[in-house]
């Protein structure tokens, strides 16, 4: 399980990066900032899909909202910026890790 829980850290942080990347790029999208604005605001609001309260369930839609948004974002990319924005996140790009 652990294992797991490290394989799905790694790739949420990896999607992170290349968010933080591609909207610190002068040419991304407007859409794209305010996609990101919409995580971050769903992140700190304390309106939820399913309240707090509810153990273990509560944070569980953060957990699986958030990184399914973030991929999302990423995908929607214009391929030049995203290729851009994983080269310098250090994914593989091409099939040559940097």
């Amino acid at each position: 399980m652990w294992k797991r829980i490290s394989v799905i850290w790694a790739v949420v942080r990896g999607d992170a990066r290349v968010l933080w990347h591609a909207l610190r790029q002068p040419q991304a999208p407007g859409w794209l900032k305010l996609g990101a604005l919409g995580i971050v605001l769903y992140v700190l609001s304390p309106v939820d899909l399913i309240p707090e309260v509810v153990p273990l369930f509560g944070v569980l839609d953060d957990l699986v909202v958030v990184p399914l948004a973030i991929r999302w974002l990423i995908k929607r990319l214009p391929p030049g910026l995203r290729a851009e924005a994983e080269q310098r996140a250090g994914r593989v790009v091409d099939g040559t890790a940097r």
